[in-house]
């Protein structure tokens, strides 16, 4: 299977790689800001299924096709920067909800019910632009064809990305909800939460939409 030092070279650029905040760590943020702990919690979870998800198709020799095709890649990356935009929306239109939903910051109910909000964070990372161009050009870039069990490895070595960044997006989750506690002690500061948390996912996904590979 993969050596010691492939693992810990894969390791070291995916931490050089996920301290850049991407649209993971920027979605679970807003969704922090705008639903509370428990929310941004189940998004860290849908994130991290939707990642591995994108290590299983590069294993089963679908990234090929992302590098290959750039209309491919374009429809997923627009997908799910059209799906950002939307949550975003629902939030901001929501946001005076918030103040009525629950204690701030300790565990508001999640609007869309925990498996729907597993399900965005799923979405969000399958169609994450940065996870399809980093784990399509340089996973496989890590294998070792001598030892054979090439998807095995792949699966293997896809596994040290998503589990720094469960750590990492929960951190940020936990500490954007920390802060949201804090800021939210009044009504009305915690419908500007909301609110800001909305904004701030209609803005990343209009970023995702913009940015990225282009040729």
């Amino acid at each position: 299977m993969v050596s010691t030092d492939r693992l810990l070279a894969f390791a070291v650029m995916s931490l050089i790689v996920i301290v850049i905040p991407g649209p993971s760590v920027l979605f679970v943020i807003g969704r922090a800001l705008a639903h509370g702990r428990r929310t941004a919690m189940a998004s860290v979870l849908g994130n991290f299924l939707g990642s591995y998800l994108l290590v299983m198709a590069v294993a089963l020799g679908l990234g090929s096709l992302f590098e290959r095709s750039l209309p491919l890649f374009l429809a997923v990356k627009l997908a799910g920067a059209a799906y950002l935009v939307y949550l975003g929306v629902v939030a901001f239109r929501h946001r005076g909800d918030m103040a009525t939903a629950g204690v701030a910051g300790t565990g508001t109910p999640a609007p869309r019910g925990d498996l729907r909000t597993v399900a965005d964070g799923l979405t969000v990372g399958v169609t994450n632009p940065k996870g399809i161009v980093y784990f399509a050009a340089v996973l496989p870039q890590f294998v070792e064809p001598s030892a054979g069990h090439l998807p095995g490895q792949m699966l293997l070595l896809g596994l040290i990305p998503i589990g720094i960044g469960l750590i990492t997006d929960t951190c940020w989750g936990l500490t954007a909800s920390a802060a949201r506690a804090w800021l939210g002690r009044s009504d009305r500061r915690l419908s500007l939460l909301g609110g800001a948390g909305g904004l701030a996912m209609i803005g990343l996904g209009v970023t995702v939409a913009a940015g990225g590979r282009t040729d």
